[in-house]
């Protein structure tokens, strides 16, 4: 018996679960460490005491209820299963006499304990009282708990993002349902058991997308894709598509994959890169159109006008071709320029000229004061109207834009660009075509009215260049006068005899362009030949401009004139500069020199005029030139002098003793390479007879070297 209930005592003591036997009066007789422990109630404060005494409040309450079921007869619970109560450790309150409270979770935290109860009865069948057994299954729940949070966390993130999950096995095949996968794609279960995801990619991305997956499946690598997939409704959307292996004991055991439906962003991307591609064209078109502005402030020539009209508006909008018409001066015509094809958006003249009441897409822009869209042939019908056949034979245009070009309530003309497919307009490129518009009808109207300006000086400066130089026994004259083909200038030449036989030449710059340049380069000949009839001394023909330039002419007008009068029998004479550029020498067995004579100031100028002698023997030639030949925005005037003597050393005998050979051969060495920029006037003075090496030259007595170049005070003035 001893033996017995010391098996007993250590049984209760140190067994793993909690113990506790309550008699049928309701007092704990027996209580384990380990209970005591699980409750945070020392045994001292349970032993003797009733259940409602010594426990927590749930744990007595059960007790009870188990203790009266068990008097009552009934089963003392329910199956063989554990019930589990919720026990907060620790005393129902002040201890009884001899309590001690201890044990229990050090945080005060909550424990679950399963509880077991076994009805204890005596040798003659009678209710002894009730075993409990309690086992701590806290960290199994803690554990189950924490699972439960986790799988429901992750259905939340399922359920709250765009991704479908589905699950294959080891080589891909379905092995499980995916519900959410089905509600997507509106697959049936059988339909996805048998096909799988597979089965809903699109027709066109599905054997891209299945060789990618068997790649990955054979060499156990991370899968992604995108692709189209079908959705319930029947349409495509795009999905980004991610399966990783999943490895047990180094093995892959399966795949877990994800579908996100990226449509939404796919079409945002899409829509950002047009806008972007739409804003970057705008950009495009408008620096186009301020390049082509500030291009159009220097072109004052109509042909060339028309050409960075049609060059801006055929790469800021695609055309194929671009035609441009300017209404004649009656307003019954329109003649026609268009880009030839092949021709490198060169315009090109039409021939004829075409009526206003014409059908077209000019004559009707023209008509309509606004601009026309016409996105194909059927519009253009309804637009313009008249003979389909004819509007659209002999070409493949199949949209056009048809713009007036208009200027103080008047219409100049109209530009055409073509389309060789029907092709729409956007509303930005219609905002950049109407101002495209604008800027070509000021810019055509300026180029126009310079034009005319043009042909008008320029038509006065020829009416004052003498039609014919002098014919003079014992000298050869030979002049070019090449005019800038835009700006006329107020470069003059002059040649003429004297009443007393010798000859009289001149060359001379008027500063400055157009109508005002080419009166005053007038003046200045007239005014000269008046004072050489009069006094041909150079020195009294300059002083004689001076004062006719300081009654006459503006402060800030500059006119340089060299003056020289030789007689034709003896080749000597008399020479002046006021201002002007050195004259090139030739001959004498010397190779080609400038004149180093002091040039003086040009007129208009205070300063005593000085002429010095100048012999023009046989075989000798002087040349006398504007700074239009060697001076240009590339080439200073130094540079231009230093180049001009080099050229002429090049000439060969044969050109150098013809005036016509050597007049061409200095004009077209010295521009070439350069863009003319101004007005180019030459005049040769040659004495027939031996060349180079003759005994002849043109004889200048010894002068002082000249200390500046040519020209005024501040410089020379380049007309």
């Amino acid at each position: 018996m001893a033996r017995d209930r010391a098996l007993l005592d250590s049984l209760v003591g140190h067994a793993p679960v909690g113990f506790a036997f309550i008699d049928a009066s309701l007092r704990l007789r027996r209580v384990s460490q380990a209970l005591a422990e699980m409750i945070g109630v020392k045994q001292a404060g349970q032993v003797g005491f009733t259940p409602a005494q010594a426990w927590p409040p749930v744990l007595a309450a059960r007790a009870e209820a188990v203790l009266g079921r068990a008097v009552a007869g009934r089963p003392v619970q329910d199956g063989d299963v554990p019930e589990v109560v919720e026990v907060r450790p620790g005393a129902p309150g002040p201890a009884p006499a001899g309590a001690a409270p201890g044990g229990g979770p050090p945080d005060g935290g909550v424990s679950r304990l399963a509880l077991s109860w076994h009805p204890a009865r005596g040798a003659g069948g009678q209710l002894a009282g009730v075993t409990m057994i309690a086992v701590d299954v806290s960290a199994q729940h803690h554990a189950a708990e924490l699972l439960r949070q986790a799988q429901e966390r992750y259905r939340a993130l399922v359920q709250a993002g765009n991704q479908v999950v589905w699950v294959t096995g080891p080589s891909g095949e379905v092995s499980e349902d995916s519900p959410e996968w089905r509600w997507v794609t509106g697959q049936s279960l059988d339909e996805y058991l048998e096909g799988g995801w597979l089965a809903a990619v699109h027709p066109d991305d599905r054997e891209r997308v299945e060789r990618g997956w068997r790649d990955c499946l054979q060499a156990g690598a991370v899968f992604d894709a995108s692709c189209r997939i079908r959705a319930k409704t029947g349409s495509y959307r795009h999905h980004e598509m991610r399966a990783v292996p999943i490895e047990r004991d180094g093995q892959i055991a399966g795949w877990l994959g994800a579908s996100t439906d990226v449509t939404g962003q796919r079409e945002a991307d899409e829509m950002r890169g047009r806008l972007t591609a739409q804003l970057s064209a705008a950009v495009l078109r408008t620096s186009r159109l301020q390049q082509m502005t500030s291009t159009l402030a220097k072109e004052l020539s109509v042909r060339h006008v028309l050409q960075v009209i049609t060059e801006v508006g055929q790469s800021a909008i695609g055309a194929d071709r671009a035609a441009v018409g300017i209404v004649s001066a009656d307003r019954l015509r329109l003649q026609v320029m268009t880009t030839a094809p092949g021709a490198g958006g060169v315009m090109e003249e039409l021939s004829g000229e075409i009526p206003l009441d014409s059908p077209g897409v000019l004559t009707a822009a023209i008509r309509a004061r606004r601009p026309l869209v016409l996105e194909s042939p059927e519009s253009l019908l309804r637009q313009v109207g008249g003979d389909a056949d004819a509007l659209l034979r002999g070409g493949d245009e199949r949209a056009w834009v048809g713009l007036p070009l208009i200027t103080s309530g008047e219409p100049l003309g109209a530009l055409q660009f073509s389309f060789a497919r029907p092709r729409p307009v956007t509303d930005e490129e219609r905002a950049f075509l109407e101002a495209l518009a604008g800027q070509c009808a000021l810019a055509l109207e300026r180029a126009m009215l310079y034009e005319r300006e043009h042909a008008t000086a320029e038509t006065l400066q020829r009416s004052l260049l003498p039609d014919s130089l002098p014919a003079v026994p014992g000298i050869a004259l030979t002049a070019r006068y090449r005019p800038l083909s835009i700006e006329v200038g107020g470069d003059w030449y002059d040649a003429f005899r004297l009443p007393d036989g010798k000859l009289a030449v001149a060359a001379g710059d008027v500063m400055g362009k157009g109508l005002a340049a080419a009166a005053g380069m007038g003046r200045v000949r007239n005014a000269l030949r008046a004072l050489a009839l009069t006094d041909p001394r150079p020195a009294a023909v300059l002083a004689g401009l001076d004062r006719l330039f300081i009654a006459t002419e503006r402060d800030e007008q500059v006119t340089t004139v060299c003056y020289l009068v030789v007689d034709p029998a003896t080749g000597e004479g008399e020479a002046g500069n006021a201002g002007h550029l050195p004259p090139l020498l030739l001959g004498g067995g010397q190779p080609p020199r400038l004149d180093e004579a002091e040039p003086g100031t040009p007129l208009g100028w205070a300063s005593p005029r000085r002429q010095y002698p100048f012999d023009l023997p046989p075989g000798s030639t002087a040349v006398l030139y504007s700074d239009g030949l060697v001076e240009n925005r590339k080439r200073g005037l130094d540079a231009g002098l230093a180049e001009l003597v080099s050229v002429a050393a090049q000439a060969a005998p044969e050109i150098a003793g013809d005036p016509d050979l050597l007049v061409d051969f200095l004009v077209e060495r010295m521009l070439a390479g350069y863009e003319q920029d101004d007005d180019v006037t030459v005049l040769v003075v040659q004495a027939p007879g031996r060349q180079a090496g003759a005994a002849g030259a043109a004889r200048l007595p010894a002068r002082v070297p000249r200390a500046r170049r040519p020209g005024s005070p501040a410089g020379h003035g380049r007309g």
